[in-house]
């Protein structure tokens, strides 16, 4: 309660600064002005990066996949989407629904921060922290942000290897979409807007069933089953041109049927069911822009094993305020708040029992400045403070600076990030002896970066990224105990990206190649970390003499060889590279939009991890209207 108070005293404070006046106040920075006129408003999706401002921006790594391309890859869940995108390596327990887990950058599966616009929904009742990708589909998201490295100074604590960010809003054209297959396995979603006088209403749904294979055993076994329902409402009210208030609301539901091992195939189903809420007040003219942000978390998971039910709940609660402000021509600058409070609770039963309840609560307390100390040239500076309940106050800091060419740029960055331990870390218990540790340290990182973007004409761009990090103070289970490793060995990533961009009149084609180094203490390479990965995505327009204009795309992913646990001995085997590739063909038609998708074309077989069977070939069918 101190801290909460504190944050409101802080946050007058700020709203006091924030009235001081400054350089062009006058005019609106948006270019999407609301006009009530019988016609479809403009919409303009602009990514609200906090601890962010106008001379900034540019020191800030961000990878945004938007409505069109998720539509023209064919993508059914976050997944999809994902996985073709550098610096990430994805693993999934089975086919769609089932546990999925990332590593961004080398990184654990629990160094990823994933956000709802900006706002974190990492699951306080997991183990490890974790996110599970497997759960979340794309049929109501509007545009997905991709941070790789560190972004504790933007984000806040978990982000050591990055984060991704989920932007709801609305959609202002109305549509309906439904896609299936030969097996009678479907999605759909819809779309629908209501606009008013100085406000709007948009209300999204969406459902996908899948039963394709089985996720364990023979992959001819009984099939496991996927259901999701999402559902994502957005409103918002001009009060005048230039301030707003706005919700968003989110409501997943999946059940997914699972595998306990390759003898125990029935009576396993998860029930996963989210939900966040948003509420906000913006206020933006040409030199500044105000922010304020109330949200709430919830998550309830059952998983049903043979009649055994192990039970998974959390609530988030949380304040948020962020001003930036342009102070002339070379400065700019960014000050904010939040206050979070975390609260989780499981209990798992069986012949595994481990259980958790405890909560927690972080104030942090943030700033950046932006120079153009020079033509061309900024400097960027970040600064942010978490002060966490258990762990106590942190500091995380980034630096960047950056230099624009006639044809190319060229920047530098360092900065640092932080994890703190996860409730269960610090309240669990199991019945193997394991008792909380409330005594433990944050995890630490360092990560150096240097990246280019060279552009070769207006068809042809180049950029390379090269990183190398760092992570100390691990959180290791030892001794049926959570501890932080003391021995002064750091865990160490470095890696190289390489993007090709070409774009021509009827043909864009993105093509990519990343090469990575992940080692654990010892100097082994981490597990489920592929030294090479390449791929590309290539959408073509033509013209067919019988069927007309048709737009054409290819999805190529390979995931280079790597090394994994066995499922059943346990020891560590190397596992073989995949090459996947999906097709899709579409026409489009008056205000309808039919496609043909052929998934995993080649028919690979394989499993990621060991042990876990990934789907065959499929083909799908699909119509937008």
């Amino acid at each position: 309660m101190p801290k909460l108070i504190v944050f409101i005293i802080l946050n007058l404070i700020l709203l006091n600064i924030s009235n001081i006046s400054s350089a062009n106040e006058n005019g609106s920075n948006f270019s999407c002005k609301w006009e009530n006129k019988n016609e479809t408003a403009c919409i303009e999706i602009i990514g609200l990066v906090p601890n962010s401002s106008n001379f900034t921006k540019s020191g800030i790594n961000k990878i945004t996949i938007t409505k069109k391309q998720i539509l023209e890859s064919g993508a059914v869940d976050l997944i999809d989407v994902l996985k073709s995108v550098p610096d990430i390596n994805i693993t999934q327990s089975g086919p769609k629904g089932q546990q999925a887990s990332m590593f961004m950058r080398g990184t654990g599966s629990n160094h990823t921060l994933v956000m709802i616009n900006g706002i974190p929904i990492n699951d306080q009742s997991t183990t490890q922290g974790l996110h599970d990708f497997g759960v979340d589909f794309i049929q109501t998201i509007q545009q997905i942000e991709i941070y790789p490295g560190s972004t504790a100074t933007n984000f806040g604590t978990n982000a050591i290897g990055g984060a991704v960010n989920i932007v709801l809003t609305g959609d202002y054209k109305d549509s309906i979409s439904v896609a299936t297959d030969y097996m009678g396995n479907y999605e759909f979603s819809g779309s629908k807007t209501y606009i008013y006088d100085e406000s709007s209403l948009n209300v999204k749904i969406g459902s996908v069933k899948n039963e394709t294979i089985s996720a364990r055993g023979n992959i001819n076994d009984e099939e496991d089953s996927l259901n999701n329902y999402s559902t994502n409402i957005n409103y918002e009210k001009f009060l005048s041109e230039n301030t707003r208030i706005y919700s968003t609301t989110y409501l997943r539901k999946t059940i997914a049927e699972y595998d306990n091992s390759n003898t125990n195939q029935y009576g396993y189903e998860g029930d996963n069911k989210m939900g966040a809420i948003q509420l906000g007040l913006e206020n933006q003219i040409n030199s500044k822009k105000d922010n304020y942000i109330f949200y709430y978390n919830i998550y309830d998971r059952e998983y049903d094993e043979l009649g055994t039910i192990d039970t998974y709940e959390s609530e988030v609660l949380g304040l948020k305020y962020d001003l930036s402000r342009i102070l002339n021509k070379k400065l700019s600058y960014g000050i904010g708040s939040e206050f979070k409070y975390d609260w989780g609770y499981f209990d798992n039963n069986g012949s595994y029992e481990a259980s958790t309840k405890g909560h927690s609560d972080n104030f942090a307390l943030y700033g950046n400045l932006g120079w153009n100390i020079f033509e061309n040239s900024n400097i960027s500076l970040f600064s942010r403070r978490d002060d966490h309940k258990q762990t106590g106050a942190n500091s995380t800091h980034k630096i960047n600076f950056e230099k624009m060419f006639n044809n190319f740029n060229l920047g530098i960055s360092y900065m640092n990030g932080i994890r703190n331990p996860t409730l269960y870390e610090m309240f669990g218990t199991d019945n193997y002896g394991y008792s909380g540790n409330r005594n433990l340290k944050p995890e630490k990182s360092n990560t150096y970066e240097m990246y280019s973007d060279i552009f070769l004409n207006e068809y042809v761009n180049l950029s390379l990224r090269a990183f190398k990090a760092n992570i100390k103070n691990n959180i290791e289970y030892i001794d049926n105990k959570y501890q932080n490793d003391l021995d002064n060995i750091d865990l160490n990533q470095s890696g190289l990206t390489n993007q090709i961009n070409i774009k021509l009149k009827n043909t864009s084609l993105n093509f990519f190649t990343s090469s990575l180094s992940s080692k654990k203490e010892n100097g082994a390479s981490q597990l489920r970390r592929p030294d090479k990965n390449y791929g590309l995505n290539l959408t073509k327009n033509f013209k067919n003499s019988i069927f007309g204009h048709l737009k054409f795309n290819i999805k190529y992913n390979h995931y280079g060889k790597h090394f994994d646990t066995h499922s059943t001995s346990f020891s560590t085997i190397e596992m073989d590279s995949t090459d996947l590739v999906d097709f899709k063909i579409s026409k489009k038609f008056n205000n309808g939009n039919f496609y043909i998708k052929l998934n995993n074309a080649l028919n690979e077989t394989y499993q990621r991890p060991h042990g876990f069977n990934q789907e065959k070939r499929t083909i799908k069918f699909g119509f937008k209207y």
